[in-house]
């Protein structure tokens, strides 16, 4: 198992640092190569915080990231042991649970230990939340997985390795549109991941010609959706009365909510006769996987969800194959991303040569651009955020008894068009 490890760790790390090296030759203030006098300031542990979703709505998805970044903190290490003896990476994890206010609680507890760079938090909200006390505090944030269009912000504390959801949008309504669709029903969580998600859905699916219902917003804090569902049976009812029921669908715009949700949906026959859409807060989710009534409910809708889609490689896999021997399922896109930052995170403290916010604030899009990890370059637009690019579709097919994540399709941003795996171009 050693081989394969120093083989695209190798590879890995002499690509950044040849870029780090390129930086400080062209003259980028604050970037000297690994190694330089600057940098030869560090040493002992580095504190990285990690605010994951390890209970509460995400909590699959928390599970799978933290096996990233152990994997990558790890790789890290081995590697900073030959080429720094004496630095090494600790990090300090806590759970939100997917909750701002807790989110908050445990930024500041960090903060009073001192520690200034943060990864995560999962949610768009919780990265709300944090940002005022981040920006105030001298704290950086880099989300894996934050996606609301309002937060991006350029010159803030906070950074996203995801695109925002103005990329999304598109991905979904194009989905939709080559599927047939010409109507639907929006359900979506009433927060401002919900919100950004439904609104640039709707936008583009209205260019290409569509028409979209007024929809179902619901609070956040529901624990139960009897009221929302029968609502949407009757929106439903009353659209394939006038329409063909092939032409129309539902928009779910959750997190792991949707369990409950679509449970209390299966009691009713009317919303399994049109085709039902979600996004990245259910693609890949354990959660949906496990339950058997929410799993069985994706067969007769071909129920599809979108999610950013990391760039195949070495250490793609490897990640994915350490991860699946972890949790025992699909990672998400976003474990790719957590991953990827933790290396930039570490990297850009080694280029400057201190535990230093303002300082690492300045290069990290430098390093974060140059930088070729799990997820693919990590290239970050003037907002912080990672540059567009392609959405796999992902779907629940069952494999015997269980229910498996496959990727079933990619949206090729490029061309606007969605390009099926063989042997699932029934969903189109």
């Amino acid at each position: 198992m050693s081989q394969p490890k120093q083989t695209w760790l190798g590879k890995g790390i002499a690509l950044l640092v040849i870029g780090l090296i390129i930086g400080a030759a062209i003259g980028v203030v604050g970037v000297p190569a690994i190694g330089g006098a600057q940098s030869s300031q560090l040493s002992g542990k580095i504190n990285i915080g990690a605010l994951l979703s390890l209970t509460g709505d995400l909590r699959s998805f928390g599970e799978n990231e933290r096996a990233g970044l152990e994997l990558a903190r790890d790789d890290i290490n081995a590697w900073l042991s030959s080429v720094r003896p004496g630095t090494s990476i600790e990090l300090v994890m806590d759970d939100t649970a997917t909750l701002p206010e807790q989110a908050l609680q445990k930024l500041q507890a960090m903060n009073a230990r001192g520690i200034k760079f943060i990864i995560g938090p999962l949610s768009s909200g919780e990265v709300r939340n944090l940002k005022p006390y981040a920006d105030q505090n001298n704290i950086l944030i880099a989300s894996q997985s934050s996606t609301a269009v309002d937060l991006a912000v350029g010159g803030d504390n906070v950074f996203r390795f995801i695109p925002d959801d103005r990329a999304q949008g598109p991905a979904l309504a194009r989905l939709m549109w080559d599927a047939g669709i010409r109507f639907y029903i929006p359900i979506w969580r009433g927060d401002t991941y919900g919100d950004g998600l439904k609104a640039s859905t709707e936008t583009a699916f209205k260019n290409l010609g569509g028409t979209v219902d007024s929809g179902i917003r619901y609070n956040i804090e529901a624990k139960e959706f009897g009221t929302e569902v029968a609502t949407l049976a009757s929106k439903v009812q009353s659209a394939i009365s006038s329409r063909n029921a092939r032409e129309v669908a539902i928009h779910l715009v959750a997190f792991e909510e949707a369990v409950v949700l679509i449970n209390e949906a299966d009691k009713r026959d009317v919303l399994k006769q049109v085709k039902w859409f979600g996004s990245d807060g259910t693609a890949g989710s354990g959660a949906l996987q496990n339950d058997a009534v929410g799993a069985a409910f994706s067969q007769p809708t071909k129920f599809l969800h979108t999610i950013f889609a990391p760039t195949s490689s070495e250490l793609f896999s490897r990640v994915r194959q350490h991860v699946m021997s972890q949790v025992g399922r699909e990672p998400d896109t976003y474990t790719y991303t957590i991953h990827d930052i933790l290396w930039v995170y570490t990297l850009s403290i080694l280029a400057v040569g201190k535990y230093d916010p303002t300082a690492v604030k300045q290069v990290l899009p430098i390093v974060s651009g140059k930088f070729f990890g799990a997820s693919g370059w990590t290239t970050l637009n003037d907002a912080g955020d990672r540059l567009g690019g392609d959405y796999d579709v992902w779907a629940l097919e069952r494999s015997g008894n269980a229910y498996e994540w496959k990727i079933v399709g990619t949206y090729i941003a490029s061309s606007d068009k969605v390009s099926w795996k063989p042997g699932f171009e029934q969903y189109a």
